[in-house]
């Protein structure tokens, strides 16, 4: 049971040592830059792999059930699928429903792992493979492996090396299972905290926090929501930075150098090297590129947005 693309690494390793008797995935959707309706990225895969395939948005239906019934699975193998599985649902497989989660549980539970890790400023994060029950993420936990987060990692990127990372990790959860060898590590509901889903706001730059802070908050919404300021009342996307430790006078937002390695913007303190941009209506490109094009000089200012909510 998968989605996104973050799931297709996984059902391709599962399916080279399991017996994959269906896929469970979601309904076909408005989809990409143009909206066309298409299918996910998992039902894709598995029409590849030559797998049938029952695409569904309604985990509660009693339809899906009595289909999943009747092909007798032993175990489910659940991947950012998209819904939360009903107990009834769960009571399917012989021997369990497993998960893999992109986060070191307890940490991170919930549905924005990969963002969370990021707009913390973690060194590293990791997978997670359990056993589901009926709470979200807090299942006995199975196998585990840890993975640096890298200074030019976004949510997209490192989103893709932990999917790598877990795959394998899920197959071979899944083959302890069967042969009822997979550890069960309970985990301390007490411990951890849940990374809620990523609103559109998450993504309005605050120039006026400290330039580490506000790169590790880039990473973390690009590539969604987008981390977004605007120049001269036209929005810009910042696809790629890096933070500078100098002492800057001017405000927060302001422009402090634009050169051919980017444009230095203040925060406070420090400030934001911006090194690849996305203005509105055009592809991404040099932040340097841009800069001459739009005439960005210093003492010019970014929009200063200040956000009410906070990420947890």
């Amino acid at each position: 049971m998968g989605t996104p693309s973050f799931a297709v690494p996984s059902l391709e390793a599962v399916a080279g040592r399991c017996d994959v008797v269906g896929v469970v995935t979601q309904p076909d959707r408005p989809r990409g830059r143009g909206r066309a309706v298409g299918e996910s990225e998992v039902a894709r895969a598995a029409a590849a792999l030559g797998l049938p395939v029952i695409k569904t948005a309604a985990a509660r239906d009693d339809t899906l059930r009595e289909r999943l019934v009747a092909l007798r699975p032993d175990l489910f193998a659940v991947v950012a699928f998209g819904a939360i599985l009903t107990p009834a649902l769960l009571a399917v497989p012989r021997l369990g429903s497993i998960n893999l989660h992109g986060s070191l549980l307890p940490d991170y539970r919930g549905a924005s792992p990969v963002h969370g890790a990021l707009w913390d400023g973690l060194a590293g994060t990791g997978v997670t493979t359990l056993w589901m029950d009926e709470g979200i993420d807090t299942g006995d936990l199975i196998l585990q492996r840890w993975v640096a987060i890298e200074p030019g990692d976004d949510a997209g990127v490192l989103a893709a090396r932990l999917a790598a990372t877990g795959a394998p990790l899920l197959a071979e959860s899944l083959r302890l299972a069967h042969a009822e060898q997979a550890p069960r590590r309970p985990q301390d509901r007490k411990a951890g905290g849940y990374a809620r889903k990523l609103a559109k706001a998450d993504g309005a730059i605050e120039w006026a926090l400290d330039a580490v802070t506000v790169w590790h908050r880039q990473r973390a919404v690009t590539p969604w929501p987008g981390a977004t300021t605007a120049w001269r009342d036209r929005p810009i996307q910042i696809l790629k930075s890096r933070p500078e430790h100098r002492l800057v006078v001017g405000e927060p937002g302001t422009v402090v150098a634009a050169a051919a390695e980017g444009i230095v913007v203040a925060c406070r303190p420090g400030a934001l090297r911006l090194l690849e941009v996305k203005p509105e209506g055009r592809d991404a490109m040099p932040a340097a590129d841009w800069a001459r094009g739009a005439r960005v000089e210093p003492g010019g200012a970014f929009a200063l947005e200040t956000r009410k909510e906070t990420h947890t």
